[in-house]
């Protein structure tokens, strides 16, 4: 459904400016909304965020790209507030050595299983290769997750939507079931929700303690990393089979 608005109105919507001032303000409602919601994970501000801002493209007939292009500037914000999370990790550094081992290996096996999983899933139920390919980033950051789509030519907005999807319900399962298996150590919480819910996780964890946040910013960080460097050769060694 889409409403007929007159032209100069339909310019005022398409300026990037307002792209800017509609996302800040979607952002600002979900904060409200998750508040008095008392922090529940589906009403994350990210997800009230995105239900309002996809609600009002469909309306007015906005092109995801033109949206995308004209908030540009936030895309290169959030990569700045990603590498903020250095901050944590520097407070948190004495306990990172102490854990390199076993997080080394959770990492490497982690952000391999994960796309590769996802793909069989995707190949399996008859998923076009442009899916695939548009999958096949769906444990990273946003940012991340469109430049390694884009260079595999998948569909950019299809990654994005896959990664907020995969944040939302991480952040909504991981913690309950990491209760249900008696996991309580921090370091462990944390850096599952950030290999596996990435910013969204991130965010989660650092509603429970700094510790644990530091920790998801580390899994967030470093899955991110491999990511870009696996998936490529993971799509590979697909094409070949």
């Amino acid at each position: 459904m889409m409403i007929e608005l007159p032209p100069k109105l339909m310019t005022l919507f398409s300026s990037p400016l307002f792209a800017i001032t509609l996302t800040a303000g979607s952002f600002l409602v979900g904060q409200k909304i998750y508040k008095a919601c008392k922090h529940f994970p589906l009403f994350h501000p990210v997800v009230v965020a995105v239900l309002i801002v996809t609600a009002f493209l469909q309306l007015t007939g906005i092109s995801y790209e033109q949206y995308r292009s004209d908030t540009q500037v936030l895309s290169l914000l959030l990569g700045t507030a990603t590498v903020a999370l250095a901050i944590p990790l520097y407070q948190q550094l004495h306990l990172i050595r102490s854990h390199a081992k076993p997080l080394l290996i959770t990492l490497v096996t982690g952000a391999i299983f994960a796309p590769t999983i996802a793909l069989l899933l995707a190949w399996a139920c008859g998923a076009s290769e442009q899916t695939l390919l548009s999958l096949a980033a769906k444990s990273v950051t946003t940012p991340i997750a469109i430049v390694v789509t884009e260079s595999l030519g998948g569909i950019p907005a299809i990654a994005a939507g896959t990664v907020i999807i995969v944040g939302i319900i991480g952040s909504v399962v991981a913690l309950p079931i990491l209760d249900l298996l008696n996991v309580r150590s921090r370091v462990v919480r944390g850096f599952t929700l950030g290999l596996t819910s990435h910013a969204v996780g991130t965010a989660r964890a650092f509603e429970s303690d700094t510790v644990t946040g530091a920790f998801s910013s580390l899994g967030l960080a470093l899955t991110g990393a491999i990511t870009a460097i696996a998936t490529p050769l993971v799509w590979h060694v697909f094409q070949t089979l």
